[in-house]
Order: C-alpha cells, then structure tokens, then sequence
C-alpha cells in the first residue's frame, strides 16, 4: 500500500515529537554555544552516554504517558495535542521515505 500524507496524523506524529523530544533533555543540549573545535564534525560524539540515555529515556516516559492518555483519558491527550501543535506549527510536514539509516559511528 502507498503511504499518503494524513494531514491529521502529520499535526500529532508533530506534536509527539515536541513534546517528547524537543520540550525535554535535548532543549538544555540544544541550547548551549556550539564546540567550534568539534562543530560539524561526524566523528566527534556530541552527546555523551549520559545525556543520550537522559533523551532517550525522557522521551519513552512522555510517549508512555501520551499513549497511556489517549487510551485512557481522550480529553487530557487532546489537551496535550493541542499544546505540542502549538510548537509546531510552522514545522515541516513529514517525508514520506524512509528514514535516514545511520553507519557505525567511527573509531
């Protein structure tokens, strides 16, 4: 089947990564004054173990905590919709490809 682009979907796939991703760790991350040694450069790590693990894991709570609303509680999830549309609302539209598939990091 051919994926199409869902206008309604693309607003909350929007939405869901704003508020898991872009409201949590990886603002304080983001924030900061770019390395100008390591800028730009692939093979240098940029987020240590630590802070990944920080991301990944703030994420996985608040995408836990969105589902669990919308299967729970439709009201709150559509609350919680509405703000993260607030963030995005001049974002891009999804692609429709794939993602990008990344190598093994360098040594």
């Amino acid at each position: 089947m051919k994926m199409t682009l869902d206008p309604d979907l693309a607003i909350e796939a929007k939405a869901l990564v704003a508020l898991a991703f872009r409201n949590g760790p990886i603002e304080g991350l983001h924030a900061g004054t770019p390395c100008p040694a390591c800028n730009g450069k692939a093979e240098v790590s940029h987020i240590s173990d630590d802070e990944m693990k920080s991301i990944m894991k703030s994420a996985v709570d608040t995408v836990y905590r969105l589902l669990w609303k919308r299967d729970h509680d439709p009201r709150e999830y559509q609350e919680s919709r509405a703000l993260g549309r607030r963030f995005t609302i001049h974002w891009d539209d999804p692609e429709l490809k794939g993602p990008v598939k990344r190598g093994p990091r360098p040594k």
